[in-house]
């Protein structure tokens, strides 16, 4: 049967649309597109496939397809470095709202696939490029009662409570000398709700009610904008509760499913405790619904978040690690309160411990207790536990995320716009500027405690908003962008954190690797299939030491990278040790043999505009490493940590910007880093 055919060309793709007397089909073929001269649509090109040739001169003009085609890639098994942020507050929190924010979960997950957002202080926000994944996690407690309170058509704004937050956001209040009033109505609002439902003068229904409705909204947005091969979107939550001390003890909750989901979040309403936050979490993955926790700010919790006790005052065991590892795998250790991977008190030989220290109590003046508030500290309390004879509850892999409280994070230094709306939207209010003026004159006379001088200037410092930095990011390794493989990335612990720029890091223990497997095209098939990757344990193997596989690529936008570390700790005779060993350098400088450390790549930043080298670092690292310290009776830990040439730190930024010199006492300049999760060496099988 004679086949005739219309040739439609694309770039190298060719459709060809073949008719016979039966019926039209279509073929695909493809082909160079240096090959393809342009031709004219009236008739076909001698330049083309004979097969292509064939065309009906009759047919002089085909209808223009309306649709439209979604690319969805297939799976990759090797996984795809995937980033995103998991803490993001809207206007339906209420500490959001009291700091000018009105933007709507909707508006939220817009911004994070590109659009612009207005920040409370009236100047647009803008991401340089969309992200992968994102959750807003607005506060369960409270959750939409602010906004309703606000909205004088509403039944809730009829309580006495509601006049702290009535007309808060207008116009008139976006000024300044209003940040007082926010302040108050922050803590007066907070404290006269929990007032009014203990005297049972608020109807404990109608904050139900509030509460369902600001719930369902949250699943909506998320539901809404949840593009499965391009844009995931996690229903999500925070819980916030404290220590009696006012240690930090949030977290928050990420569900795996929009299916099926409690008719309202768990709060601290209904127990302070974390520990009924996991039962409650558990009794759900009995129905079906599966969510797990993410832990914040163990910076910020007066050692309690990582302590060596439960909430009643007992002694960890077997059944409490067991449950805080099945809900909580995950701890979220970089974000605008600080970083919490460790403290120079905790780390004296880590040259790069002092990092975007925050040391106080979350929303307190009080300092918080290094001991049992970071990370690496958790990390060796756990190999503790286990020493004597008790599973380990600190396990956990490790994200980054922003909490911003405008519906926006804050990841560039240069652009900085912090976190908590109208109260830190400019540089004078973040403490990076001098105060000048009529606001010099005020508050330095009527709040001198929230001020501090420094080089003859005076500078805001209440809030502590000159510590927080512009983080961060979390990152996943997944075969695919949808809510099933990043939520079972987040499962196996298979995540990294960087400080704000996009930095891959991959991370891959096994044995009898050799430097040729570097050169393969199939390194990273074979180190899955032959050695385990971040999160994983690795098991003893004849006393052999391990191979350890680390590679990291740069931000195309950030800087280059200074250098790569492994990070080692281990527990003997209940006494904690710890070791930084630089394992690749950039420039071909090689790690020291006695210290361990790469020579100065002598990268520089010039303070005057920021510029910074542009003929050192690198763009990748790439290297297989041993421990020269080996000991294959010992259990110990191994994480990644990669930094980037020095940059200036925002408040430099904000300096340079306003034509002032950068405020002498806070760090001029940055090495912004990723962490990968753990591997964990096991000389024997958990218990």
């Amino acid at each position: 049967m004679k086949k005739r055919y219309i040739a439609l060309g694309v770039g190298g793709l060719f459709l060809a649309i073949g008719f016979t007397a039966a019926r039209p089909y279509i073929e695909l073929a493809f082909n160079v597109v240096a090959a393809i001269k342009p031709h004219s649509h009236s008739g076909p090109s001698a330049e083309l496939p004979k097969r292509f040739t064939e065309i009906d001169r009759g047919i002089t003009d085909l209808p223009t397809p309306a649709g439209v085609i979604d690319y969805i890639p297939s799976p990759n098994p090797d996984r795809n470095a995937y980033f995103g942020d998991l803490h993001v507050h809207t206007a339906l929190s209420y500490d959001a709202f009291a700091f000018g924010t009105t933007a709507s979960p909707d508006q939220a997950y817009r911004f994070a696939q590109g659009a612009s957002l207005m920040h409370p202080s009236g100047f647009q926000m803008q991401l340089d490029r969309p992200l992968d994944f994102y959750g807003v996690t607005d506060h369960a407690m409270y959750l939409g009662v602010a906004q309703e309170a606000a909205d004088q058509s509403t039944e809730f704004s009829k309580y006495d409570v509601a006049k702290y937050v009535r007309g808060l956001n207008g116009k008139k209040n976006e000024h300044w000398t209003n940040q007082g009033r926010r302040a108050l109505a922050f803590s007066r609002f907070e404290a006269g709700v929990i007032q009014g439902l203990r005297d049972r003068e608020i109807d404990i229904n109608l904050v139900a009610h509030i509460t369902q409705n600001a719930w369902k909204e949250t699943i909506e947005a998320a539901d809404a904008h949840y593009a499965p091969g391009r844009f995931t979107t996690f229903v999500a939550y925070e819980y916030t509760t404290s220590s009696d001390d006012a240690g930090n003890l949030h977290r928050n909750v990420i569900f795996r499913s929009s299916r099926r989901l409690p008719v309202e979040p768990f709060s601290s309403f209904n127990s302070r405790n974390p520990e009924g936050l996991w039962d409650w979490m558990d009794d759900l993955r009995d129905q079906g619904i599966e969510s797990l926790a993410i832990p914040h700010n163990p910076n910020g919790s007066n050692g309690q978040m990582f302590k060596l006790e439960d909430w009643a005052g007992n002694p960890l065991d077997d059944s409490y690690a067991e449950q805080r590892m099945r809900n909580e795998p995950l701890v979220e250790v970089t974000q605008v309160k600080g970083t919490s991977d460790t403290h120079p008190l905790l780390s004296k030989n880590d040259e790069w411990a002092d990092f975007e220290l925050f040391e106080m109590r979350i929303g307190t003046i009080l300092e918080s207790s290094a001991p049992g508030g970071y990370v690496r500290d958790a990390y060796l309390r756990g190999l503790a536990q286990e020493e004597k004879g008790i599973s380990n509850p600190y396990k956990f892999g490790l994200v980054g995320s922003s909490d911003t409280h405008v519906g926006a994070p804050s990841l560039n230094e240069e652009n900085f716009h912090s976190k908590s709306g109208v109260l830190d939207g400019t540089p004078v209010d973040r403490g990076s500027v001098p105060i000048t003026g009529m606001r010099k004159l005020l508050i330095g006379n009527l709040a001198p405690d929230y001020t501090v001088e420094s080089n003859g200037e005076l500078y805001m410092t209440g809030g502590g908003f000159d510590k927080w930095g512009a983080s961060g990011l979390a990152g996943v390794w997944a075969e695919e962008n949808t809510r099933e493989a990043i939520y079972d990335a987040f499962r196996r612990k298979e995540t990294f954190a960087t400080t704000g720029p996009r930095i891959k890091v991959r991370f891959f223990a096994g044995y009898d690797w050799t430097e040729e497997m570097l050169q393969s095209e199939d390194m990273v098939a074979t180190a899955y299939r032959t050695g385990v990757t971040m999160g994983s344990d690795l098991s003893s193997s004849n006393n052999q030491s391990p191979d350890f596989l680390v590679w990291t690529v740069r931000d195309a936008l950030g800087a280059p990278l200074q250098r790569a570390q492994i990070i080692k700790g281990y527990v003997k005779d209940g006494k904690h040790f710890e070791s930084i060993y630089d394992i690749a350098c950039s420039d071909g400088l090689q790690p020291d043999r006695i210290t361990h450390r790469c020579p100065n790549n002598d990268a520089t930043v010039d303070l005057d505009d920021c510029s910074i080298s542009t003929d050192t670092g690198a763009d990748e690292l790439l290297t297989l490493w041993q421990d020269p310290e080996f000991d294959s009776a010992q259990d110990a830990f191994y994480y990644v940590r990669v930094l980037e040439n020095p940059t200036c730190r925002w408040s430099t930024w904000d300096a340079l910007k306003n034509g002032v010199k950068p405020r002498p006492d806070l760090h001029a300049t940055i090495q912004e880093r990723a962490w990968s999760s753990p591997i964990w060496y096991k000389t024997s099988v958990d218990r």
